[in-house]
């Protein structure tokens, strides 16, 4: 009974002062303090972005508005969703890489469905939020993220400067579908309904004044169309498309008595 009265007497002191001091001043104060902290940061940062985007607007010139236009006739987007999605990215200085002199040889766009995170007033009551997929266009290194949609993407020609007088000349645009992740079969599309069509009614070959008739086109042709039938087959394989017959083992390792049958069983 004397040890049951200390302890009961303790805790009750022990939960007033935790009361007093920490639960009824500091908790609140703090939190509140954290929200106020809290929306005074996204109103900042919302502030920043802006900044950002209004100074991104005003360097877009003729160079932006190519990679746009193709962008948007592509994907069946605005030009206006296009540059508004442009300038909002933040790997945007990607394409200021890409048209500096000796810049990046590729520029690459995703269009595909991203999960995004709902806004605030959708919370669920526990504080939890809805999380949906939504098509969204975004520039990637092509490193990072999983190709599951449709890429865009663009070529420099040479080392030179991109400018707005030769960026036509200079920069060559394309797209593959992946559609439901299946890159094989995107880029053999891209490959033998565009690129080999293409590269067989190409007539300049530069230097070459033969042309198609020179053996190291008809070599290089060749391995194109190689490896296009290679893009096949392991597309086929990873399908499984192509299954091996089922063999009933027992009956050649069955009566197995001696080298001779090994032999004759080989």
């Amino acid at each position: 009974h004397r040890h049951g009265g200390n302890l009961k007497t303790r805790s009750t002191e022990l939960g007033s002062a935790v009361t007093g001091s920490s639960l009824t001043t500091v908790l609140p104060a703090s939190a509140f303090k954290s929200i106020v902290l809290s929306s005074e940061s996204r109103k900042e940062l919302a502030k920043q972005a802006k900044v950002t985007k209004d100074e991104r607007r005003a360097q877009i010139d003729g160079r932006h508005r190519y990679l746009i236009t193709r962008l948007a006739d592509g994907i069946d987007l605005s030009e206006q969703q296009v540059e508004e999605t442009i300038i909002s990215d933040d790997k945007f200085q990607l394409i200021e890489q890409f048209f500096a002199p000796s810049g990046l040889k590729k520029l690459l766009f995703f269009y595909q469905d991203v999960l995004q995170q709902k806004s605030s007033a959708s919370s669920r009551p526990d504080g939890s939020t809805n999380n949906l997929l939504q098509k969204k266009l975004f520039i990637t290194m092509g490193s990072t993220e999983d190709f599951t949609g449709t890429c865009a993407f663009f070529l420099r020609t040479s080392d030179d400067v991109i400018t707005a007088s030769n960026v036509s000349q200079e920069v060559n645009f394309g797209m593959f579908d992946c559609a439901n992740g299946n890159i094989l079969q995107g880029l053999e599309f891209f490959l033998s309904q565009i690129m080999v069509p293409a590269l067989k009614s190409q007539q300049n070959w530069g230097a070459v004044k033969e042309g198609l008739k020179n053996s190291q086109i008809q070599e290089f042709l060749y391995s194109v169309d190689k490896f296009v039938g290679t893009l096949s087959s392991s597309r086929q394989n990873i399908e499984d498309k192509i299954q091996l017959t089922k063999v009933d083992i027992d009956i050649y390792v069955r009566n197995l008595q001696n080298p001779s049958d090994y032999i004759t069983a080989g």
